[in-house]
């Protein structure tokens, strides 16, 4: 069986820094540190953390007093920030950059007097982190039929940020639907939009045409896994989001003479490596790294943690 990886595929730089604060942050002040929140959506990153110390909460008040606390890389609304501090913990904050560059772009965008449109996925930690840092109301679209829904005059002053696990493919539809819609509308350059994403997206895009069948390494609660395998179903090809090689089912494979493997920016290579394996158990495997774009972006650690 031909087997073919996607390039690039797994962690980004946003999840190489959350998860590097928190080994750093265990390394520095002792376990136990507390995360709100999973730090990346990824049960076995998750689990190998708790391994080595950490404690995952969903809210501050499960934190003791005066422990080390860390931001996950979604965000958090302006309300955990000031619960935090009112308590006076230690926190790093792994929100990653690009998420951060969102929110400052939605208090722009208020502060020149628009009403604030986020394009993204209701529930999601990241959107839910977003609409509570912008200091005005915000509104919610995930769809182009809930633009058309929307109850706003088409004179208003309008601005629209999006959900960073979003690609420009994945909202140019809404984008287009927001500017038929309004005469008066901002929003960032697509070249605002997190690289990460857009990359892995594209990367399947061109698996899609060489392969019969497409794995999608990531977790079940993670937007950009998710988002892959809808992108490799769409191009025809059959396409399965698996956590680890423990849930690859033999029958997907029957008739694939070719494989495409990737996996969701919160994915380790390690359970790449796995999957390939539970290939092998079936047949004989040759592997192959398709050419694509190389990623060299790094973003910098919290001042406390840095190496001195």
């Amino acid at each position: 069986m031909e087997v073919y990886l996607a390039q690039p595929r797994g962690f980004c730089a946003g999840v190489v820094r959350a998860i590097e604060i928190v080994e750093r942050a265990l390394e520095k002040y002792g376990p136990p540190v507390y995360v709100r929140h999973e730090i990346v959506h990824n049960k076995y990153v998750v689990e190998s953390l708790k391994a080595k110390g950490a404690i995952f909460v969903e809210e501050l008040s499960e934190v003791p007093p005066k422990a080390v606390t860390v931001f996950s890389a979604h965000g958090v609304a302006r309300t955990v920030e000031e619960e935090a501090a009112a308590r006076s913990l230690p926190v790093l904050d792994a929100t990653c950059p690009l998420v951060t560059k969102v929110h400052n772009q939605g208090k722009r965008y208020v502060g020149t007097g628009r009403t604030l449109i986020l394009i993204g996925h209701a529930g999601h930690p990241e959107v839910e982190g977003t609409m509570g840092q912008v200091p005005a109301p915000v509104l919610l679209v995930q769809s182009v039929q809930e633009v058309k829904a929307l109850t706003l005059p088409a004179d208003r002053p309008v601005a629209y940020i999006t959900q960073t696990t979003l690609s420009v493919d994945d909202t140019k539809d809404i984008i287009a639907a927001l500017k038929a819609r309004f005469t008066d509308i901002q929003g960032p350059d697509i070249r605002d939009i997190c690289y990460a994403t857009q990359n892995r997206q594209s990367a399947v895009r061109d698996l899609s045409k060489l392969v019969d069948v497409i794995l999608v390494v990531g977790a079940a609660n993670s937007s950009n896994s998710n988002r892959l395998r809808e992108i490799g179903t769409e191009a025809g090809v059959a396409s399965y989001l698996i956590a680890d090689g423990s849930e690859l089912n033999p029958e997907w494979l029957k008739s694939a003479r070719t494989v495409g493997v990737t996996a969701g920016a919160s994915a380790p290579e390690v359970l790449v490596d796995d999957v390939i394996e539970a290939m092998r158990r079936i047949g004989p495997v040759k592997v192959q790294v398709l050419p694509g774009r190389e990623e060299n972006i790094e973003f910098r650690l919290p001042a406390q943690l840095a190496a001195s």
